[in-house]
Parts: C-alpha cells; structure tokens; sequence
C-alpha cells in the first residue's frame, strides 16, 4: 500500500479540520486555542509535506513521471500556500507577533485565506479519489468493485467533512445582537 495518501489525507483533511475546528470549539482560554490551532496546523503541514516526498519517491522508483496531473499540481500549490499562510499566521500573531491593531486588520484575511487553502486541499483530494479511480478502472476493476465503492464513499465522506468545516467556521456566532436582538427566538417570545 502507497503510504503518501494516506498521509495527506491525515494530515490536510483530518488534523486540517480540526485545527480549523479547534479555534471555535475548544473550550480553554484564547491563547490556549490559539497554541493548539498552531501546533495542529505544523502537524498537519508536516504530514502533508512527507506525504509529497512519499509521492515523488514512490514515483521516481517506480518510474512514474510526476506533475502530471492536476492532482499534483494542485497539491503542490497547496502545500506551498498551506506552509505561507502557517508562517505568516506564525508571525502575525504568535511570535515574535505583530501589534494588535495589525493583528486585527490582518485576522479577517487570515481566516478567509486559511479557508481558501483548506477549500485547496479539499479539491486536491477529490483529484486524488478521481485519479485513483481512474487507474482502478484502466487496470480493469469493475466501476462497482469493492475497491471503487470504498474509494467513491470516502471520497464523499471527505467532501461532506469539508462541507461541514467550511459551514461552521463561516455561520455567523451564536450570540445576542447588540441591540438585543436574537437571530433565534426564545420559546416563550
């Protein structure tokens, strides 16, 4: 078994959500999120980056050519802005960290650029699903193998995954308006 999607998947799609998920959903202080939405990215882009080296070392043994496909274009592109937004974000706002009012004018495009890099990632996994199922097939497995149907069901699992990330960190916060207004009315209004 290849090794490096594996642990792309692990690492872009799996700790990528839930570092993305951890800033909103964790329970501890500010800085205590911010440190564990630090550290779940570094391990996320550092899965990542091995399962490229696995990529390219499976293909040049193998005798594959490798950029070929859009799958692995994207991918590269992925991880490149993946590692930039990390650095920058590293910066920003942890050290040596910019001036709050920096950091408050810079946040908004960290967390949109974030989500497009992990919209990105998400993209080049579906690739990745499609071009194995293309290989499944040319090798002549059957369109409804086992193999393919495993193949097709996590690839939607990853997409309803990335769906659901992509939804809460977008859904407007769960709090009173500063009028007093409430998007969700009480039972006894």
């Amino acid at each position: 078994m290849q090794v490096h999607p594996v642990l792309m998947l692990i690492g872009f799609i799996i700790i990528g959500s839930e570092a993305i998920m951890s800033y909103k959903t964790l329970p501890w202080s500010h800085d205590t999120n911010k440190k564990v939405h630090l550290i779940l990215h570094a391990v996320a882009l550092f899965l990542g980056s091995f399962g490229i080296y696995a990529a390219f070392k499976f293909h040049n043994e193998s005798g594959i050519a490798n950029l070929y496909s859009l799958h692995s274009w994207v991918g590269l592109g992925t991880i490149i802005l993946y590692g930039l937004q990390w650095v920058s974000g590293f910066l920003t706002f942890f050290f040596p960290g910019a001036s709050p009012t920096l950091r408050r004018a810079v946040l908004p495009w960290h967390v949109r650029a974030g989500l497009v890099v992990y919209v990105l990632a998400l993209l080049a996994a579906e690739l990745g699903f499609l071009e194995k199922l293309a290989f499944l097939q040319t090798a002549g497995l059957g369109k409804y193998s086992s193999e393919a149907l495993l193949v097709n069901f996590t690839a939607l699992v990853v997409l309803l995954l990335g769906a659901s990330v992509v939804l809460y960190v977008t859904a407007p916060a769960q709090s009173e308006h500063r009028l007093g207004y409430s998007s969700v009315r009480s039972p006894d209004s």
